[in-house]
């Protein structure tokens, strides 16, 4: 069993001879570049059968087991897409607020007077009683009479003053007249509103007067609620009837008062704030002994 072969030993050193003659060979002078590049290709298969089932195991485990991976990342991406769709709807429309207050505040500088900003907390749904309620009032320097304007022109004015928020009717109300003047000629009348939030009538123009349709409204200061000077509409539509003395002449009013949000509050030096007659009858009243 432990018998020395000498044949066998020395077939095994020339093997091994062999083999180093070839390495060395092949290393310093790639004669068996080829040779080698047969050999992998014919092994290639061998390989791939050999990685065949940890294939498969990957294969499995990605479509199988990554299904449910899959399902709730696409719910969390869904969830997350709802969110940002929201916030991206507050972001547009903050934008749309911030651009409004800018327009505001530009108009505030332009004012020698007292202004303050106010945002809407709710608007009268009656298409013949165009009033809205603002979220400042007395508190906050408010009073009946004062003007309400926004970034394009006139609004209305203040009809009813509370502690804490204020009712202002729009110059568009049925009940509301607004002297104004033609800025072009000087003519002077009133503004009627009615009910329409587009239309404005000025009545008692005669018919020999010169009004174009694009002429520009304007408050005429009489009266001492507005003063003088801001726009209020222009002239949309001029009719001349010859069987009435006056012409049928209809504006459109430069604020958006059906899509207002914020409106800016003027404070007119000749109109000095004055406390109603309920708080006056408080103030003369004495108390009641207990």
């Amino acid at each position: 069993m432990f018998t020395v072969n000498p044949a066998a030993t020395l077939r095994l050193g020339l093997w091994i001879a062999l083999s180093i003659a070839i390495m060395t060979v092949d290393h310093r002078y790639r004669y068996l570049d080829g040779a080698r590049d047969v050999l992998t290709t014919a092994i290639y298969p061998l390989h791939y059968l050999a990685r065949l089932p940890a294939d498969v195991r990957a294969w499995l485990a990605e479509n199988l087991v990554g299904r449910g991976v899959l399902l709730e990342e696409n719910a969390r991406l869904r969830e997350k897409q709802v969110f940002l769709n929201a916030q991206l709807q507050k972001l547009t429309t903050l934008e749309a607020e911030n651009r409004r207050l800018r327009s505001l505040l530009e108009s505030a500088v332009n004012t020698p007077e007292r202004v303050l900003i106010a945002e809407l907390l709710a608007v009268d749904f009656d298409p013949y009683r165009h009033h809205i309620l603002l979220n400042r009032g007395r508190q906050h320097g408010i009073y009946v009479g004062e003007p309400v304007l926004d970034q394009h022109g006139v609004v209305g004015q203040i009809v009813r003053a509370d502690p804490f928020t204020a009712t202002a009717i729009l110059i568009t109300d049925p009940n509301h007249a607004l002297p104004i003047q033609i800025d072009r000629t000087g003519v002077r009348t009133l503004a009627l509103g009615t009910g329409n939030f587009q239309e404005l009538e000025l009545p008692h123009i005669p018919n020999n007067e010169e009004v174009k349709v694009g002429d520009l409204l304007v408050t005429s200061g009489l009266g001492g609620r507005f003063p003088r000077g801001y726009p209020v509409g222009k002239v949309a539509k001029v009719e001349f009837d010859p069987g009435s003395p006056f012409a049928r002449i209809v504006a459109r009013p430069l604020a958006a008062l059906d899509r207002i949000r914020e409106v800016m509050l003027l404070e007119n030096e000749s109109s000095s704030p004055e406390p109603s007659a309920p708080a006056m009858a408080e103030q003369s009243t004495p108390p009641r002994p207990p």
